[in-house]
Order: C-alpha cells, then sequence, then structure tokens
C-alpha cells in the first residue's frame, strides 16, 4: 500500500548529508532523551504518503521496527489503521501501549527487547 522512512521532508537536507539535529526531549515519565526534530518517522511518512496518493488505511496492518512513539500512535488511530506490528519495543512505548487498547489497535511486538540506538 504505501512504505515509510525516517528522515527530512521532501526536498530538505537530509541528516545523512548534514549531520542529525539532536534535541533533548522529556518523555512522559520525566526521562530525559535526545532524538533529531528533522526527520519524520517512518510511520508519519507512510500515512502521509497514503495521503498524498489517495490511498484508504481503514483496517489495514502497519509494520515497523519499533512500537510507534506517543504522536505516531495517534496518526495510526485517526488514520483507522486496526494492527501494527514491530520487530521490537520503543523505551516510551507507555502511552502508545494504552492508547492502542482503548482504540481498540492489536499490537504485536515480535522481540520484547527494547530497540536501542546511538545518543539515546
Amino acid at each position: 500500500m504505501t512504505t515509510g522512512y525516517v528522515g527530512a521532508p521532501s526536498g530538505l537536507p537530509h541528516c545523512d548529508d548534514v549531520g542529525h539535529d539532536m534535541r533533548k526531549v522529556s518523555d512522559y515519565d520525566g526521562k530525559v532523551t535526545q532524538h533529531c526534530v528533522r526527520t519524520l518517522h517512518a510511520e508519519q511518512n507512510a500515512i502521509i504518503q497514503a495521503a498524498r496518493f489517495g490511498i484508504p488505511l481503514e483496517g489495514v496492518t502497519l509494520f515497523c521496527k519499533m512500537t510507534p512513539c506517543r504522536t505516531c500512535a495517534m496518526m495510526i488511530i485517526n488514520a483507522g489503521i486496526k494492527r501494527v506490528v514491530c520487530e521490537k519495543r520503543y523505551h516510551a512505548d507507555k502511552d502508545t501501549i494504552e492508547m492502542f487498547k482503548q482504540a481498540s489497535v492489536e499490537l504485536v511486538v515480535v522481540n520484547d527487547e527494547v530497540e536501542k540506538y546511538n545518543k539515546q
């Protein structure tokens, strides 16, 4: 149906070319982590691509590397996606898990290990 990638918006410099724009952010539990604010998440890009090309997502399954973040979870729910399959867990997925339960979005985590990445 669609694909998504982690990267800068179309036409803007990509992190591979100009470096990551890392910012400190506070998670729901008060833990401070770093995230690149130059990029969109793969889930966001997949949903945007569907909208751009008129592809309905009602009832579909989304496959992703790790549990979606809170913002992506809200977009997934509003897009009508009903099942999310991910390889690993995201370190701040508590809100996502709860929202998916409330919205009846099935979440399948293949490996209950938390994804680790640079400068987390």
